[in-house]
């Protein structure tokens, strides 16, 4: 069972990840949203929001059965403390591969 403070940083990761299909065009190229430095800004700053509303939900509950919880904390950090060490090579990885598992996983564990 989910406290209120759990849902609602669900419904930010929830947000933050519509927000990043929301940035990005049909057919997902690569080479445009290397040249689109908003664009990138923009996912990079959700990846943040997500890695932080993880981090809290993983305080308060750490058992929350959502895959590679900790390495999205990690990547958020990764970003935040280290942003010269982040290729856009692995903010589209994430964008193409990670996301869409989270997405499903987040959807299972709200009604």
């Amino acid at each position: 069972m989910q406290n209120e403070e759990v849902r609602t940083w669900l419904e930010d990761i929830k947000q933050a990840i519509t927000e990043i299909k929301s940035f990005l065009s049909e057919k997902k190229d690569f080479f445009e949203f290397q040249k689109d430095i908003k664009t990138k800004r923009a996912i990079e700053r959700n990846i943040e929001i997500i890695g932080e509303a993880m981090n809290r939900i993983l305080k308060v509950q750490p058992d929350l059965p959502i895959t590679k919880a900790q390495k999205i904390v990690d990547t958020r950090n990764r970003i935040i403390h280290g942003y010269d060490s982040v290729s856009e090579e692995i903010i589209w990885a994430i964008v193409i591969k990670d996301l869409p598992m989270l997405e499903k996983e987040i959807s299972s564990l709200l009604p």
